[in-house]
């Protein structure tokens, strides 16, 4: 029997103990002394207690996984076997699953792909699943960098974004919006903070008022914005016209590989960012690491890169994280939220369309808080 002694209460305790982001290994396996990433029992022998066992991991491949007949619950899994075929195409994966090749892919974003199964009356797409892993894409800024240090700069970006047009243009609604660094989908979203709909006008004042003067180009200032990956590459394009309507010259910078794009974030070297962070379950787990002043480390990507720095905003978090009273938490983080709507050291813009797509031959298809991350031992074929 295993005895956690804490220093102070965690209102998310359990949650950070799921197999999802706290997997149990066996000592026995891993206390050899070896890095347990690179562990050979990562992919053969491997040692669990799950619904399945690991018969076969061929690289870019495929994975087989069978019935553990000595699975604690008893009846379950309903499957006998589990192909889990890997398809690094989008377009390939949509093919296989409309001729029936593949009966269930999770974790899809791709708008069109989504919008084309969408219309097959054979299968069925769904972005039920992803609540606790709270996926959320945002606009991030370097508060310590001029000009984008100034807040009034930062409102009048956020003013000449039109989310509306993201969520429902570039990603055909396949998306939603998301105001604030908490995920729609958590009890703890509060959807009420200041929205910075699109205005122009607005936000052309807000410049002038502040002093930043058009030149004889007609812009103010330049900036730039990175992005990290292809699928993020549209957002962050759009900003480009939109930016030049309010004076200022945008240069849009894309990393030629993930290493390269969170090397220059965390290492503060950006002005802004199209990025994507998750919020895994609980606030006090995946959104307060983004916020408080203490997580300001150099070198450490999905840390607060941004560098926002507010004591208030520390204290309120810092209590939120030892509350257990439900209501008392969600009266603490709609404080936060408020706080951070006004202060924006982060434009929150959308949540990321993932999509679990199956075929109607498929029962009981994984919509809980974990999606397809689930043991899937409900999971059958009809």
């Amino acid at each position: 029997m295993a005895v956690l002694k804490l220093s102070q209460p965690h209102p998310a305790l359990l949650l950070a103990m799921s197999s999802q982001l706290l997997p149990i290994i066996p000592e026995h396996v891993y206390g050899d002394g070896q890095d347990p990433k690179k562990h050979p029992q990562n992919a053969e022998n491997v040692v669990g207690s799950g619904p399945f066992k690991l018969v076969e991991f061929k690289r870019d491949q495929h994975i087989i996984l069978e019935r553990n007949d000595d699975f604690f619950i008893d009846g379950r899994p309903y499957l006998d076997k589990i192909v889990m075929r890997i398809i690094k195409d989008g377009s390939a994966r949509t093919i296989a699953v409309e001729n029936g090749e593949v009966h269930l892919s999770a974790f899809e974003q791709n708008p069109r792909d989504i919008a084309r199964l969408k219309k097959n009356a054979n299968i069925s797409a769904t972005p039920q699943g992803y609540g606790a892993i709270g996926p959320i894409a945002w606009l991030a800024f370097n508060t310590k960098r001029k000009p984008i240090s100034d807040v009034r700069v930062r409102q009048a970006i956020a003013h000449a974004i039109d989310r509306n047009f993201i969520v429902k243009a570039i990603f055909l609604g396949t998306s939603q919006a998301a105001l604030t660094g908490i995920h729609p989908d958590s009890p703890f979203y509060d959807p009420s903070v200041p929205a910075y709909d699109l205005d122009i006008d607005k936000a052309n004042k807000i410049l002038d008022d502040a002093g930043y003067k058009r030149g004889s180009d007609g812009m103010r200032f330049k900036l730039t914005v990175d992005f990290g990956w292809q699928s993020i590459k549209a957002p962050a394009e759009y900003l480009k016209p939109q930016l030049k309507k309010i004076g200022i010259d945008l240069a849009v910078r894309a990393a030629p590989d993930f290493p390269s794009w969170a090397k220059r974030i965390s290492n503060h070297d950006f002005d802004m960012t199209w990025d994507v962070v998750f919020n895994w379950g609980d606030p006090v787990i995946g959104v307060h690491r983004t916020y408080l002043s203490t997580n300001i480390k150099k070198g450490v990507i999905w840390s607060n890169t941004q560098q926002y720095e507010n004591a208030g905003v520390d204290d309120i978090l810092n209590q939120a994280g030892r509350e257990s009273d439900p209501a008392k938490r969600k009266a603490l983080y709609a404080k936060f939220q408020h706080i951070v709507a006004k202060e924006l050291p982060v434009y929150w813009s959308y949540t990321l369309p993932y999509h679990t797509i199956y075929s109607s031959k498929v029962g009981n298809a994984p919509r809980g808080i974990w999606a397809t991350c689930s043991p899937l031992d409900q999971l059958y074929l009809k």
